[in-house]
């Protein structure tokens, strides 16, 4: 009786996905296999947040598989010594993964490579589009993304594959229990899972999603990201849906899978991109350890900036628009280089993806993949064409809750005490700065 490993990543799911998919149809029994890697921690990519989701995750996913008669099987330490350790004890003839794209994915699988050869086979399943499926002539990568667009819009698109029903697993080898979440979280975490994944993705309406998906007091976006970057959701299904649905919040939602798409082959084309500058142009950055941590702190001053911290802070994520104008005021206003930013963001964001985080970063800095390096984005103006009523100010700094309209985005027109700090820079010298960068 032939056996396969499926060796878990970033595809925490059952429904379409590739690498199980592969070991169950190329052997009568799949071992499915989750390492915790110590090195994961090591490279700062398990903060407290994820690790609770991924608990969740794995939680889920081990609840799924003894439902179609299997289980998870968990170890802890090098993931290639585990995952061949593994193989051996149950006398696997295959290894499947998902093929990754950040240079610690690549190491990982070399490593891989070295102890299985020619038994471990990887598979394409964390994107729509493979990164490197489609090139521009003469080059590994899109720096671009309209032509990406464009040449994704075209790709071939694999079919999409049934969650196993039924499961054989063979009784060897035992794992190690499954974790636990760990303290000092953010108190509003969303759950982790695919069944959670699939409930957010049954109630979200995405019709009205390129009208409000902007509109930060509406909170319409999916709040899907946490479930793609775990691998709990297929990007591929997503896509498929939203195309099979039509329209122009279906559209828009697809745009975004392919903005997904375009940083994980930029970042695997350039994997140095996740440290250093894209494009270098010889910014010279501010420094300041007080202006830093009052961004981190949501006191900066300016109402929507300091909104978008705290709602980071309690829930692990923040609002895309809001994203864009918490790293512009401080890359662009204050000056700061992106990358304490970007950690900042990747030590609590759910959805803290390498290539996501750090390229929409080097975009608002001007680093990245960008034709506009010099584009700011004036925080009074986004507050009041984003937030027009201070819906969501008010939601996030009940210090602001009593003033009334728009008046809540520029708090020091208001005569009274309030406590709330000044603004780190004036409101007449924000301007002049914005335009002097701009």
């Amino acid at each position: 009786m032939s056996t396969a490993v499926v060796l878990f990543t970033q595809d925490l799911r059952l429904h379409d996905n590739p690498a199980l998919h592969a070991a169950r149809t190329g052997a009568d029994q799949v071992l499915p296999l989750f390492v915790l890697d110590p090195a994961v921690d090591k490279a700062d990519f398990a903060p407290p947040n994820r690790r609770a989701f991924l608990a969740d995750a794995l939680a889920d996913l081990d609840r799924s598989l003894r439902a179609a008669g299997s289980r998870l099987v968990l170890r802890h330490g090098d993931t290639a010594e585990q995952t061949a350790r593994a193989a051996a004890e149950c006398d696997a003839t295959t290894v499947h993964t998902a093929a990754g794209v950040s240079a610690f994915a690549t190491r990982r699988e070399t490593a891989l490579r070295r102890a299985l050869g020619d038994r471990l086979h990887l598979h394409d399943g964390l994107t729509v589009v493979p990164a490197g499926a489609v090139t521009p002539a003469g080059r590994d990568h899109y720096a671009v993304f309209t032509p990406y667009l464009r040449a994704w819009q075209q790709a071939h698109r694999r079919p999409l594959l049934p969650a196993p029903r039924t499961l054989a697993t063979p009784d060897h080898p035992h794992g190690d229990p499954l974790p636990t979440a760990p303290a000092g979280t953010s108190p509003a975490l969303p759950p982790g899972g695919e069944r959670a994944a699939r409930r957010r993705l049954r109630a979200w309406d995405a019709d009205d999603y390129d009208r409000l998906h902007d509109d930060l007091a509406a909170d319409a976006t999916s709040r899907l990201s946490p479930y793609l970057h775990f691998g709990c959701l297929s990007a591929a299904e997503l896509a498929h849906r939203a195309a099979t649905r039509g329209g122009p919040g279906a559209d828009a939602l697809v745009r975004q899978l392919a903005w997904r798409d375009f940083h994980h082959q930029v970042l695997a084309a350039r994997p140095a991109a996740a440290h250093t500058d894209y494009r270098p142009r010889g910014t010279r950055w501010h420094h300041d350890d007080q202006e830093l941590q009052a961004w981190r702190e949501g006191r900066t001053g300016y109402p929507v900036v300091d909104a978008g911290m705290r709602q980071l802070a309690h829930e692990g994520w923040m609002h895309n628009r809001a994203r864009l104008i918490t790293a512009s005021f401080l890359t662009k206003t204050l000056r700061h280089d992106w990358r304490p930013g970007a950690a900042h963001f990747l030590h609590l964001l759910v959805d803290g993806d390498l290539a996501n985080n750090q390229l929409n970063w080097q975009w608002i800095a001007g680093t990245g993949n960008d034709t506009r390096p010099n584009r700011v984005l004036n925080p009074l103006r986004q507050a009041e064409r984003y937030d027009p009523d201070g819906t969501y100010v008010r939601r996030w700094l009940p210090e602001l809750a009593h003033l009334p309209g728009r008046t809540v985005h520029q708090p020091w027109t208001h005569d009274g005490p309030l406590d709330y700090p000044d603004p780190l820079i004036p409101p007449d010298a924000l301007t002049a700065r914005i335009h002097a960068t701009g």
